[in-house]
């Protein structure tokens, strides 16, 4: 496994609580919209084995052409060992970066595409929009639905309805107006439902979809192959 150590050559307040770290390139380093990668931070190999409490998994925000890896994240108040360390870092600063896949790259099937988000997993949609933006090719149309209880909605220049490249996008603050989203959007039984956010975000999104008769392959979510059974094989509860 390569590991590659480079430099935040840009730190972007996006809200509040939401900043985004764009990393140099590393030499040939390339990726496809929907992509993650482990960014770990200064000691995390220093010991016999590797200090987990300074890696983490990490969508990647930027599409290869914008020259810069984009890490987008939220870091509150309260935060963990890992953020408290991200959020004292400053342009010049090295961070490594190793692993890069994509779970979620643009499937362009002729469908309808929904992006269903909570909060800073919006950083996950934002290549594939510029993606769709750049190539519109067998895709119909775009919808986006992101949920943002802090009302900070992210990437505003980009998320904003566009008729004209048939792409819609909409913020809604609270879970009540989210869902009932969410079953008006599965109204379209042919199309591809992408879901980002927590497990628990996950899990109740697969419900709400899969009652309103949405079936497993059309979900995609941002994880491994090997963990879609977890969330996509439970059975309808009649």
């Amino acid at each position: 496994m390569q590991i590659y150590w480079t430099k935040i050559n840009k730190i972007i307040e996006e809200t509040p609580e939401v900043k985004t770290y764009l990393l140099d390139c590393p030499e040939d380093y390339t990726w496809e919209e929907g992509a993650h990668i482990h960014l770990a931070l200064e000691g995390f190999n220093a010991g016999d084995k590797p200090n987990r409490s300074l890696i983490r998994h990490m969508s990647i925000s930027t599409l290869p052409h914008e020259n810069s890896i984009g890490i987008t994240t939220r870091i509150r108040e309260q935060c963990s060992e890992f953020k408290a360390i991200l959020r004292n870092l400053e342009v010049g600063n090295e961070v490594a970066i190793f692993k890069t896949h994509s779970n979620v790259p643009l499937k362009r099937e002729n469908k309808n595409v929904y992006l269903l988000s909570s909060g800073v997993g919006l950083a996950t949609f934002r290549p594939l929009v510029l993606d769709y933006f750049e190539r519109a090719d067998n895709v119909n149309q775009i919808h986006s639905l992101n949920i943002d209880s802090s009302k900070d909605f992210l990437f505003t220049n980009i998320f904003k309805s566009a008729p004209d490249k048939k792409f819609t996008s909409q913020f809604v603050d609270n879970r009540k107006d989210y869902y009932e989203e969410v079953k008006n959007l599965a109204a379209d039984k042919d199309g591809l439902f992408y879901v980002v956010g927590s497990d628990e975000f996950l899990v109740q999104n697969i419900e709400v979809l899969r009652e309103q008769g949405i079936k497993p392959e059309q979900i995609r979510l941002d994880k491994h192959e090997r963990q879609l059974p977890e969330f996509l094989s439970f059975e309808l509860s009649n």
